[in-house]
């Protein structure tokens, strides 16, 4: 039986039990538990009493999972939720799957921060066996509600073609016509008004700072291999942007024949890339191209904000070597590199491609920034293997790293990674996390190779979701 099969047969029949709601836990449900059994329970606050409806409740399994569906004793913190479609009462009250993607959306964003606080701080000491109190930080000024701050949004495509988004663990499509969370320039664009037919997915990217946004169509797989469906899609997505109240790029993405390949993109109208622009306090304002669905911060002062607290505490100084790691289109790089002058290096390390090629084009005028196209552990092993290698060729030129700066993809370094940094001993550690777990796990590794946590910030990149980022620093000895 599948997850959706179970959660539809679950709401149908509407199975429902009444806890008492237990601490929040990485992940965004709550713990609670039942003759013995632990429910994680999602749309739930510590301490209320609740009507839980099961959505995945096999009689030998470890665990059960649930939505609050009623409320019996609300927390102070409670709210109505920002978002209709994502308000898991009014979905089960209509029969209907809430989407996924704002799980917190039904709590008073002060307390949204607070309990990301906890989780960081739980799962730090459950999986790195470490008591740490971390500083709590936002992005720029939130609008209260946790709005409006989302410049990068996903969405699946129904049979008829209109976008939508997932249900929580489902397959179940639920078309929208707006996205709270996104920026106002993506309901803008209006693309719940397009025709979509022949699509499975529509990444669009809203600059933060107002710059041209970006549509990108994955055409399904019948439709890229039929040239006239493919040729119709193409004047569709055309006659659409050019009809738009805004200016805006759309390309097509064709996926690899193998997952690890690397996707191609197809201009359509406008450009394959975007500009986004960094105004960072202590680092200035800087410009970066990041093509197709490259990465990049989704908050709109997510960029700003975390190049600040990099530059902080990784303390730069003019002539020192510093290793940006997972370094994407340059954005921590850039400002590196103007911390350590002429006469230092920056080595920017980036596993994807284009990423690199964007990076290469973003750090052209700074001498002090090498970018190196390679997964990072292999390259730091390469640092260490032969460590006389000229920095042209990829290598350190025999130099020792004064700091490391790492902003891993949401699995973490990992341990041949972590192992490596260890061997390269570097005097700092500034470690970006968007996955308390894995970042825990990391930290396990570190401060059993002699390196000592002495900052860790919880920044809420995310508002009302579960997600959080952190900057943790390090240093050695």
């Amino acid at each position: 039986m599948t997850v959706a099969q179970t959660q539809s047969e679950s709401i149908e029949l509407e199975r429902r039990i009444e806890l008492d709601v237990g601490p929040v836990a990485h992940g965004g449900h709550c713990v609670c538990r039942h003759e013995g059994r632990v429910v994680f329970v999602r749309h739930a606050i510590p301490g209320e009493r609740v009507k839980v409806a099961l959505t995945e409740a096999e009689e030998g399994a470890r665990f059960w999972r649930g939505d609050a569906v009623e409320i019996i004793r609300p927390s102070e913190f409670r709210r109505i939720h920002q978002w209709k479609l994502a308000d898991v009462q009014r979905a089960h009250n209509s029969g209907r799957m809430p989407v996924g993607g704002a799980e917190f959306g039904h709590i008073v964003v002060p307390h949204q921060r607070r309990l990301k606080a906890q989780v960081y701080r739980d799962t730090v000491a459950r999986i790195a066996g470490l008591t740490v109190e971390p500083e709590v930080e936002t992005a720029g000024d939130d609008e209260p509600t946790g709005q409006r701050w989302r410049t990068r949004n996903a969405f699946a495509v129904t049979p008829s073609g209109h976008i939508a988004m997932h249900a929580h663990r489902s397959s179940t499509l639920v078309p929208v016509r707006n996205m709270p969370l996104g920026v106002p320039e993506l309901d803008a664009l209006a693309l719940w008004d397009w025709d979509f037919t022949g699509v499975e997915r529509v990444d669009v990217a809203t600059p933060g700072h107002g710059g041209q946004p970006l549509v990108l169509v994955t055409p399904t797989p019948q439709t890229r291999t039929d040239t006239s469906r493919l040729s119709r899609l193409r004047t569709r997505v055309r006659q659409a942007a050019r009809t738009a109240q805004t200016e805006l790029s759309t390309a097509f993405v064709f996926p690899g024949k193998k997952p690890t390949s690397p996707v191609t993109y197809e201009r359509i109208t406008g450009r394959t890339w975007v500009e986004e622009v960094v105004a960072s306090q202590r680092g200035g304002e800087r410009r970066f191209r990041v093509t197709g669905d490259g990465f990049w911060q989704v908050h709109r002062e997510a960029a700003a904000t975390l190049v600040d607290a990099v530059l902080e505490d990784a303390a730069a100084e003019p002539g020192q070597v510093v290793a940006d790691l997972y370094a994407g289109a340059g954005l921590f790089t850039a400002y590196l590199a103007d911390a350590v002058g002429r006469d230092g290096t920056v080595l920017s390390v980036e596993a994807s491609p284009q990423a690199s090629r964007d990076a290469l084009r973003n750090l052209h005028e700074m001498p002090q920034a090498h970018v190196l196209n390679g997964p990072t552990d292999k390259v730091l092993g390469s640092w260490l293997a032969t460590p006389e290698t000229p920095i042209a060729d990829g290598g350190v030129a025999g130099a020792s790293l004064d700091t490391v700066v790492l902003d891993p993809p949401r699995a973490g370094a990992g341990r041949k990674a972590v192992e490596r940094i260890l061997a390269l001993a570097p005097e700092t550690i500034v470690y970006v996390s968007c996955d308390p777990a894995s970042f825990a796990r990391d930290l396990a590794w570190l401060t059993a190779g002699g390196y000592r946590l002495d900052r860790a910030r919880v920044i809420d990149l995310y508002p009302d979701t579960h997600h959080l980022e952190s900057v943790t620093v390090l240093r050695r000895g």
